[in-house]
């Protein structure tokens, strides 16, 4: 857990590097933080509403598939190549903004037999 902060944390640092103090840059340099090369994409890419929902609506797919409903528990955490979907809070999330989903959404979800109350 605390070297996925440290992790994040000095991706950050280099992604910033041109803003940084040079006494900064020197203290990063000397515990093992390499300077970013040239042209070296450092910040991770952000991900799209659109993916994170074809992750989630994965993740409930699978979910029905191996149990044939979506009445998941709210911690719920579905596994889709390794990458952990909290299925349950997606799920619980979706019903109380119902009203604010486009129909190919509320469809999709319907096709997996979704309770919307």
């Amino acid at each position: 857990m605390q070297g996925e902060d440290l992790g994040a944390w000095t991706v950050a640092q280099r992604a910033g590097w041109e803003r940084l103090m040079p006494a900064q840059q020197f203290l990063l340099d000397s515990i093992g933080v390499e300077v970013p090369a040239d042209g070296e994409a450092v910040a991770p890419v952000r991900r799209t509403q659109d993916d994170r929902w074809a992750a989630n609506l994965a993740a409930a797919r699978q979910f029905h598939a191996r149990e044939g409903h979506l009445r998941v528990p709210r911690k719920a955490v579905e596994d889709i190549a390794g990458e952990q979907i909290k299925l349950g809070a997606f799920l619980d999330n979706t019903r109380r903004r119902a009203a604010k989903l486009s129909e190919q959404r509320r469809a999709e979800l319907d096709e997996l037999g979704m309770r919307w109350t």
